[in-house]
C-alpha cells in the first residue's frame, strides 16, 4: 500500500464533539458565582444583604435624613455593621453542623470581606470626619485606648481578608487554619471597641457579647456533640449569664451609674427586654429550631438517633466557600 493511502496522524485521531453553546462561565472574583462558574441564587442573596446597609446608608444621605452629624453617624452605622457581619460569618459553621448544610459554607468568605469593607469604610469615615488629617488621626490613635483597639482589629481582619483567597490556602497550607481561628480574638477586639465606643449606653455591644459568647461555647463543645441540638438548651442561658454579668462589671467598674439594679432589671420584664434577656431567647429559639430540625433528618433519613451521632460530613477547613 502507498503512503497515500494510509491516513493522516490528524485524520486517525477521533474528533472532539462540538459544544452546543456557549462555553460555561469560569470561575472567578464574582461573588454570586459557584465554584462551577454558575450564577447562584443564594450567593447572590447573601451579597444583596451585605450591600443593603451601605445602600440604606447611601439612600439616608442623599435625602438629607441622617441628621446635623450624618458623617459621624455613618462612621457609627459602618463600624456596627462591621461587627454584626463578623458574628453572622461565625455562625455559618455552626449553621453547617447542626443543619447539615454544606451550602452555608459558600458564603463565609464572602461575609467575612463584607464585614472588612465595613471596616475600612468606617476607618475612612472617621478620618473624613476629622477632616483628613492624617497625622492627627494617627496622634489619636496611639493615645485613645479605644482608638488603638479598634485600629489592631481592623489590621487583624485586613490580614485575614488577604489571605482568605484559595491561593493563600494553598500556599500556607496547614499553617492557614491556625491564623485565620484568630477571627474569634478579633472579634472580641471589635466588641470591646464598641463597648468603649458606646460609654454610657452599651446595650447593643452587650447583645453583641452574649451573641459572641453562644458561639464560643459551642466551638468548645465535642466534635461528636456540635451536630446535635441539645447542648444548645444549656449554651443559650450560660451565653446570657456571661452577658448579664459582663454588663453589670462595665457599669460597675466604668461608670457611676446604679450596676446592681441594672443587673436585676434583667428579671424585670414589664419595663423593658435587657439584652442578656433577648440573648437567652435567640439561643432558645435557635436550640428549638435545631431540635425541630434534628427530628426531621432522624424520620425522613433514618439517620441514628444515638447521642453521638455527628453530620454526614464534616465542614471543610476552607474559610470561604466550600
Amino acid at each position: 500500500m502507498s503512503d497515500a493511502a494510509l491516513p493522516s496522524p490528524a485524520a486517525a485521531r477521533p474528533r472532539r464533539a462540538r459544544r452546543d453553546g456557549p462555553p460555561p462561565p469560569k470561575p472567578g472574583p464574582w461573588p454570586w458565582l459557584d465554584r462551577g462558574g454558575r450564577f447562584s441564587p443564594f450567593k447572590a442573596a447573601v451579597l444583596l444583604g451585605c450591600l443593603a446597609p451601605a445602600l440604606w446608608l447611601a439612600w439616608l444621605w442623599g435625602s438629607d435624613a441622617m441628621g446635623p452629624e450624618p458623617l459621624k453617624l455613618a462612621t457609627h452605622e459602618t463600624g456596627d455593621w462591621c461587627i454584626r457581619l463578623l458574628l453572622i460569618s461565625l455562625v455559618v459553621t455552626p449553621a453547617r453542623w447542626v443543619l447539615d448544610w454544606p451550602r452555608a459554607m459558600q458564603v463565609r468568605r464572602m461575609l467575612g470581606l463584607a464585614a472588612l469593607a465595613y471596616g475600612l469604610a468606617h476607618l475612612a469615615l472617621y478620618i473624613g470626619n476629622e477632616h483628613f488629617r492624617l497625622w492627627h488621626v494617627l496622634l489619636e490613635t496611639v493615645r485613645r485606648p479605644y482608638l488603638s483597639i479598634g485600629f489592631t482589629a481592623l489590621i487583624g481582619l485586613a490580614v485575614l481578608g488577604w489571605t482568605s483567597t484559595d491561593s493563600s490556602l494553598r500556599r500556607l497550607g496547614r499553617e492557614w487554619k491556625p491564623l485565620h481561628k484568630l477571627v474569634y480574638p478579633l472579634t472580641a477586639l471589635g466588641i470591646l471597641h464598641f463597648y468603649l465606643q458606646s460609654k454610657i449606653n452599651v446595650s447593643e455591644p452587650v447583645l453583641m457579647t452574649g451573641l459572641f459568647l453562644f458561639l464560643l461555647l459551642w466551638r468548645v463543645l465535642p466534635a461528636r456533640w456540635r451536630g446535635l441540638p441539645w447542648p444548645f438548651f444549656a449554651i443559650a442561658p450560660a451565653a446570657a449569664a456571661g452577658a448579664a454579668g459582663l454588663e453589670y462589671l462595665w457599669y460597675a467598674l466604668a461608670t457611676n451609674l446604679p450596676a446592681a439594679e441594672i443587673f436585676w432589671a434583667n428579671f424585670d420584664l414589664e419595663f423593658e427586654i435587657r439584652p442578656a434577656v433577648w440573648v437567652l431567647v435567640a439561643g432558645l429559639a435557635a436550640a428549638g429550631l435545631s431540635a425541630a430540625w434534628w427530628g426531621v433528618r432522624q424520620v425522613f433519613r433514618r439517620e441514628p438517633s444515638l447521642p453521638g451521632a455527628r453530620p454526614s460530613a464534616r465542614p471543610s477547613a476552607r474559610p470561604i466557600e466550600e
